[in-house]
């Protein structure tokens, strides 16, 4: 199994996309700061020049709301795609932000898209799907933990709100659910217990033993204990023979009474 399937933390997983939300920051500090304008860097659907937005719209916001609140899960989502999927995850990043804009660009309607939230419901969309049909606990896990933190987001994929680009949200979650089923392969090393082993023998594992062959639970007696007898001069702590470590005690009668009398 390669290194690149198996979990480990490496600060790269945080840092890169702390790096992507810095500079969706980065850009709209500008716009504040020097009273600038991106939006018409943003998808622009039936306009050549509105192609360059494939690149530029995702770091593009039109509000403080906005930028917050594609900024954490962008933060979260990367981190888990980074993590868990760490051999595909550049091609799934970059191939998927630019096949998501260039769909912007074919079903959105003529305004100019701007935002993060395609790449967060691309990434979401591949996380949970990938997840799912990847048959093992682990990503399974983070398809639940997806769809329970970001499950509200399905909603924003239809045309709830004329502000909202929901062109951009589809975009997203159709690319995110084909690359779901494009990248095969598996991504993290699948632990197996003892007994999924090839050489793995019941007769030698003590736990086994305390069956018999109908399942039946054996109870044994634990076996007694059989303690040595200990020396005498080994018990006291000295290599000493038995002589050696003997304890002569002398003592004086005194005849108290015989002592009254001579007194009187």
């Amino acid at each position: 199994m390669s290194k690149q399937n198996k979990l480990f933390f490496t600060p790269e997983v945080v840092l890169y996309p702390l790096m992507l939300v810095f500079i969706m920051w980065v850009v709209f500090w500008m716009e504040i700061r020097f009273q600038l304008d991106f939006n018409y860097l943003g998808v622009r659907p039936g306009r050549l020049e509105g192609l360059r937005g494939i690149l530029f719209s995702p770091f593009i916001h039109g509000s403080l709301k906005h930028l917050f609140n594609n900024s954490i899960p962008m933060l979260v989502l990367t981190s888990a795609l980074f993590y868990f999927y760490r051999s595909i995850r550049w091609r799934v990043l970059i191939l998927g932000l630019v096949l998501t804009g260039l769909l912007t660009w074919i079903i959105g309607r003529p305004a100019n898209h701007i935002g993060a939230s395609g790449i967060v419901y691309l990434l979401a969309s591949f996380l949970f799907f990938k997840g799912i049909i990847s048959k093992n606990y682990q990503l399974t896990a983070l398809s639940f933990a997806v769809v329970f933190i970001y499950g509200s987001l399905l909603w924003y994929v239809f045309p709830v709100d004329p502000v909202i680009s929901w062109e951009g949200h589809l975009s997203g979650f159709i690319v995110g659910l084909i690359f779901a089923f494009v990248f095969r392969g598996q991504f993290v090393e699948k632990k197996k217990f003892e007994w999924e082993r090839d050489d793995y023998n019941p007769e030698n594992d003590p736990f086994m033993r305390q069956f018999d062959d109908f399942g039946n639970f054996i109870e044994k007696k634990p076996e007694p204990l059989i303690e040595e007898p200990l020396e005498y001069g080994r018990y006291l702590g000295s290599t000493s023979s038995l002589e050696e470590t003997q304890v002569k005690i002398r003592y004086v009668i005194i005849d108290r009474l015989h002592q009254s009398e001579e007194s009187e």
